[in-house]
């Protein structure tokens, strides 16, 4: 289906009215909004305001939507933009048409096609991710689990050990934990959390994906220093709330 330009902007503008411009009274006209689909590396919308116009950039995975998913993700766009919450109605209109088998899987080749994937090495300084796979792998997994790409990030994040990348079939973990203060069993830990990702995919559940099921939580706590790894985790939080803290 396509969306006349005219149509797109309306539909802003009218999210703009429902909300009532937020704290800063933004209160834009219809020709101040510039709407636009672009091929995002799935499915990614952006809104921004720009010396007092507004700039949508939805994906191009959705121009064949029907009329109120495109208005039910204009409002999104703009309730996020105001700090605002959005109506439960919308919300699960866009849902509902985004968490499609099919829609799921476009978003997912188009990651592939027009993402851009940083792989560095599985080989740390102090941990071989490959090696540790290959055990996690023969101990839970009776070795059947075909190995992903396995990397350290490129840079030295805390906020996020571990990453699984389904479209690119990658597991990132956090260089931070590439060191001889982490222990072993930690950094597995993480490894093994990723590889769970693998085994349960995510599961859609009244138009909310749910990465973690109880199936997920069930086979997670099967890691014999579980409650260590938990406790690690609290301390890895609390260094980074102190991070923060003196930075501010």
């Amino acid at each position: 289906m396509l969306h006349s330009d005219l149509h797109l902007k309306r539909v802003v503008h009218d999210a703009f009215c429902h909300f009532g411009g937020g704290r800063k009274r933004f209160q834009p006209d219809v020709g101040s909004i510039e709407v636009r689909f672009y091929p995002y590396a799935g499915l990614h919308h952006t809104i921004r305001i720009r010396a007092g116009r507004v700039y949508v950039r939805i994906s191009d995975l959705l121009e064949s939507a029907p009329p109120e998913v495109i208005r039910a993700l204009a409002f999104l766009l703009v309730a996020r933009l105001l700090s605002r919450k959005a109506p439960r109605n919308h919300e699960r209109v866009y849902r509902s048409y985004a968490f499609k088998p099919d829609l799921l899987r476009a978003s997912d080749l188009a990651r592939r096609q027009r993402g851009r994937k940083i792989v560095s090495t599985s080989t740390g300084r102090v941990y071989d991710l490959a090696r540790m796979f290959t055990r996690l792998n023969r101990r839970h997994f009776d070795g059947e689990m075909e190995a992903p790409v396995l990397t350290w990030s490129q840079r030295r994040a805390r906020s996020i050990l571990g990453h699984h990348d389904a479209a690119h079939n990658t597991i990132t973990i956090s260089k931070t934990l590439d060191s001889p203060d982490v222990p072993e069993w930690f950094v597995e830990y993480i490894l093994f959390h990723e590889m769970l990702h693998i085994k349960h995919r995510a599961r859609i559940i009244n138009g909310r994906r749910y990465y973690h099921t109880p199936a997920f939580r069930a086979d997670e706590r099967n890691y014999p220093r579980y409650e260590q790894a938990q406790d690690w985790l609290d301390r890895v939080i609390r260094q980074k709330q102190e991070i923060r803290a003196r930075a501010a």
